[in-house]
């Protein structure tokens, strides 16, 4: 996503480059990384383009000026939306993957695409996550022939990271007005508020979406620590394993694992376990997961 038409003649000279992000805090939807580039000498007539931290301007505005930005001939920009899922499943691995690692990730990725498609980059402004020196060390020992200027507010202090910050705000609150929920459960709705775990919109909507076994909606980020309170209403389910913990101890506690029928799921008949392994017919959840019926272990 982002403007992808072919390379313009100001690219092959000395270029600019913001980086921002929206959505890091909140429990729903997506975070999501964008960037604004443009030649050099054009960084005089982007401070007139009223570009500003996009969390202090209103809706219309960020729209109004997103779209002035990619008419704009003399911009380009690019985003990377990262699912919720993949915020999870990165933060809940075994080897986990925190919150800022994925942000560096993204950032790096954008600087690294930006340049695959010929663009000259010479200076690139970052709004820092962690401590910017260090996060400045790490861009610089990637990209040696870019100087990066990391700063906290930089959307606030460079109208380059502005820019980006209103493209990855923009393209996030499109990604959560549009969003079609992959679970089908009946009484389901998308009115979930901002998505920040202290919007009473978002907290009713996690208390109704809630599931005992499953959880919540792919929508959520399951690895925020809002999600740990609403679990206590949830089952408790115990995996039992052969496998050898990290300090050498057997995995197994000594409970028995407990089984979908004893809290009301009655399993279905199929006429076949075939018909059961090619998905269809089933839950649309097992089948996002790819989810199969074992018989033989």
């Amino acid at each position: 996503m982002g403007s992808e038409a072919a390379l313009p003649k100001w690219a092959s000279k000395p270029c600019i480059m913001g980086i921002d992000e929206a959505g890091r805090g909140p429990v729903l939807g997506p975070m999501v990384y964008g960037c604004l580039y443009c030649a050099r000498s054009y960084q005089k007539t982007l401070s007139t383009l009223n570009f500003a931290d996009s969390k202090t301007l209103k809706e219309e505005k960020r729209e109004e000026l997103f779209m002035n930005l990619k008419a704009d001939e003399s911009i380009g920009w690019a985003v990377d939306v990262i699912d919720p899922r993949e915020l999870s499943s990165k933060m809940l691995k075994k080897n986990k993957i925190n919150l800022n690692e994925i942000s560096h990730d993204s950032a790096i990725g954008l600087v690294r695409k930006v340049l695959s498609i010929g663009v000259l980059l010479t200076e690139v402004y970052v709004d820092t996550v962690g401590d910017a020196e260090k996060y400045r060390v790490k861009l610089s020992e990637r990209f040696p022939n870019v100087k990066f200027v990391v700063a906290k507010k930089a959307d606030s202090l460079y109208p380059v990271v502005s820019g980006a910050s209103i493209v990855a705000k923009v393209t996030r609150d499109r990604a959560l007005r549009d969003w079609v929920l992959d679970e089908t459960a009946e009484n389901m709705h998308t009115s979930f508020g901002s998505g920040y775990p202290g919007d009473p919109h978002t907290k009713a909507w996690l208390e109704d979406h809630k599931h005992s076994i499953f959880g919540f909606p792919t929508l959520v980020r399951f690895s925020w620590g809002t999600c740990t309170s609403y679990s206590k209403d949830m089952v408790e389910v115990l995996w039992d394993t052969d496998d050898i913990d990290e300090d050498g101890s057997n995995g197994r506690t000594g409970k028995r694992q407990k089984k979908l029928t004893s809290v009301g799921f009655t399993p279905v008949k199929r006429k076949s376990e075939e018909t059961e392994s090619s998905g269809k017919g089933r839950c649309k959840f097992f089948q996002a997961r790819k989810l199969e019926l074992l018989s033989h272990f």
